[in-house]
């Protein structure tokens, strides 16, 4: 049997709605906080967090820009300047296998070493010959059609001192020099000459550039062989053959700056 439930009289009513209205007004306020700590939340991110953020689309592949770590590409390296280098050792190694090893001097004579380095990494003078020779003189190499007019197809500066620059080194017993056309001081291209005697008297003419440290005797043997002239002109036939020169050196330089000839 249902019990019987009795109407409110109006006190309970009263109190009924006014507990209604206060659960009410909680929750306002609840939904009020929970919205302004949302749009404080939403402020932060907006104005503080977000601008420092990273752009997606800013963001390059490593392998796009160049900054792999794995590139299969050799760092750049930029050439250095000759004060930089130091000396540089280069090897002359004849078909009869003997082996004349130089010392290069870039702070000496910088575009005299520049355009030597720069032809033997070429490979300009494997299979040349030394044309000229002349003993207890010098013995001259590197033209490349043996007549002792031919070049490169251009010419560098002389660096000597008729020809306005410094140059200290004297063309003592081994030294090597820049050769030349007897009117040009800037005519040097490809060869060069290595002195078998002192010859100070080509000093300030000729761009003395290096020295023998080396196969001297291979000098010697080279300056034996017979000329048919007072030039120092040799027979074909007989002209000592160069296998190649390598530079003994990892070392960056510049091109030669190369002149119109």
């Amino acid at each position: 049997m249902a019990k019987n439930t009795k109407p409110l009289n109006k006190k309970a009513r009263r109190e009924l709605a006014k507990k209604k209205k206060k659960q009410r007004k909680i929750i306002l306020i609840t939904l009020a906080v929970v919205i302004v700590l949302a749009l404080i939340a939403f402020g932060i991110y907006y104005f503080y967090i977000r601008p420092n953020l990273p752009d997606p689309d800013a963001v390059s592949d490593p392998a796009e820009s160049g900054q792999s770590a794995q590139s299969d590409e050799e760092p750049s390296i930029p050439p250095l300047e000759e004060s930089d280098v130091g000396n540089i050792q280069a090897t002359i190694t004849m078909e009869d296998g003997g082996t004349i090893v130089l010392e290069l001097y870039p702070d000496i004579a910088p575009q005299s070493v520049r355009n030597f380095v720069y032809l033997a990494r070429q490979g300009f003078y494997d299979g040349l010959k030394f044309h000229r020779i002349m003993k207890n003189f010098m013995i001259q190499g590197g033209c490349p059609d043996s007549t002792g007019s031919g070049n490169p197809g251009y010419s560098i500066k002389g660096e000597f001192e008729l020809n306005g620059w410094e140059n200290d080194l004297s063309h003592e017993r081994g030294v090597i020099s820049m050769a030349r056309g007897p009117d040009d001081f800037n005519s040097a291209g490809s060869q060069f000459f290595i002195t078998d005697a002192d010859s100070q008297g080509l000093d300030g003419q000729y761009a003395a550039f290096g020295r023998v440290i080396s196969g001297m005797d291979v000098v010697d043997r080279i300056a034996d062989t017979p000329n048919s002239g007072d030039n120092g002109k040799v027979a074909p036939e007989n002209m000592p053959v160069i296998k190649s020169i390598t530079i003994d050196s990892d070392a960056v330089l510049s091109e030669p700056d190369k002149l119109t000839r």
